[in-house]
């Protein structure tokens, strides 16, 4: 995305957002008007904070700029958080609430609106991985009001770039060591008896197996349980894999899920143990993908239906699926429920820097939590 201006309704002021740690992009508002930076990029490399760093220093020269504040995400090992921390008048924002906001403020929309923001990782208000998460955004701010059930994530990081790991964390939470015997799966074949023992440990002592939400490691389950996909080389390569075998068939079929009356926790172990059966079944894969998209768009319309919700804002990285995005926009129309989806802004990590911006412009809160 080269930069683009865009206006929001309500008026921020002049601020700069530093955006998130990956795929970053910064931004500055003047009056109602935004100006969103180019892709700069995973905030990891001494050269690409140096990018990040030139950018800002530009767009303050370009437009004259003083920041009345300058909004960052709440995560505190992003250095994009540690630079606007060096600065004054420094405002965090939780990632998914960011997500929520940049879809809102770019449909203009009314509200309140539920917003549905899956992704990958972001940090919680209660130092968690989100990451598979229904907010609430209304006129006196937001508030997390549902959420994917939580599940480990054996090795942390290490779980993104093995597909598997996931696979074994959300099969570990349904049936707890019995998991390691379910020797049909292609998930348990992808790992030796000895990276097994030492998984087991990890998550009987829950060292370095952090609990998440994560609509995009569930992703990756599927994707390892299906045999689809058990280590990638490139982000995303598992939820793609899976995105495409969905779109080789024209199947409409979905899994029975459940969804708690009182907190809205969607509990994805029904969904889970029908792909586990479906693979062992011989189901082709094509059917499984499908239909386990199609469950995710109906857990989106369930929830929407229990809250009342009248406009829903789907946002974050899993939203550049577009099979996902097309079957929940079609549910949410059918059910007479108004979809937001993301026409300008990326819908991932890359519009976090917009969606900080218009948070401050639009949640009152965050005016009293500069400094």
């Amino acid at each position: 995305y080269a930069p683009a201006m865009l206006r929001v309704e309500a008026e921020p002021g002049n601020v700069l957002a530093v955006g998130a740690h990956l795929k970053n992009s910064v931004a500055v508002s003047v009056g109602r008007d935004v100006t969103l930076s180019q892709h700069i990029g995973d905030l990891e490399t001494e050269q690409a904070f140096g990018a990040f760093s030139r950018v800002i220093d530009d767009f303050e020269a370009m437009y004259e700029l003083t920041p009345e504040a300058v909004v960052c995400d709440l995560h505190p090992d992003y250095l994009s958080t540690q630079y606007a921390e060096r600065r004054r008048d420094a405002v965090p924002v939780q990632h998914h609430a960011a997500h929520a906001y940049a879809c809102i403020a770019e449909n203009r929309a009314e509200l309140p609106v539920l917003a549905v923001a899956w992704d990958g990782t972001g940090y919680g208000t209660d130092g968690t991985i989100w990451g598979g998460e229904f907010l609430l955004v209304g006129e006196d701010g937001w508030k997390r009001i549902g959420n994917m059930r939580p599940f480990p994530l054996p090795g942390g990081d290490l779980a993104v770039k093995e597909p598997r790991r996931s696979a074994l964390g959300v099969l570990w939470e349904m049936v707890g060591s019995e998991s390691l015997e379910l020797s049909d799966l292609p998930t348990l074949a992808a790992f030796t008896g000895l990276e097994l023992r030492v998984l087991k440990q990890q998550l009987e002592s829950r060292i370095n197996c952090p609990m998440t939400s994560s609509v995009g490691r569930l992703f990756d389950a599927a994707a390892s349980i299906m045999g689809l996909r058990q280590t990638i080389r490139h982000e995303g390569m598992a939820a793609m894999a899976l995105e495409f075998a969905a779109g080789r068939t024209s199947r409409a079929y979905r899994y029975l899920f459940d969804v708690s009356d009182d907190d809205f926790i969607v509990d994805w172990e029904p969904v889970f143990c029908s792909i586990a059966d479906d693979v062992e079944e011989g189901v082709p894969l094509e059917w499984i993908a499908a239909a386990f998209h199609n469950t995710l768009a109906r857990v989106i319309v369930s929830v929407a239906e229990e809250v009342g919700a009248r406009r829903v804002a789907l946002t974050g990285g899993c939203f550049q699926n577009r099979y996902l995005t097309e079957r929940a926009v079609q549910c949410l129309t059918e059910a007479g429920i108004e979809p937001l989806w993301h026409h300008e802004v990326p819908p991932n990590d890359g519009g976090i820097a917009f969606g900080q911006i218009a948070a401050y412009a639009m949640d009152p809160r965050l005016r009293g939590e500069k400094g």
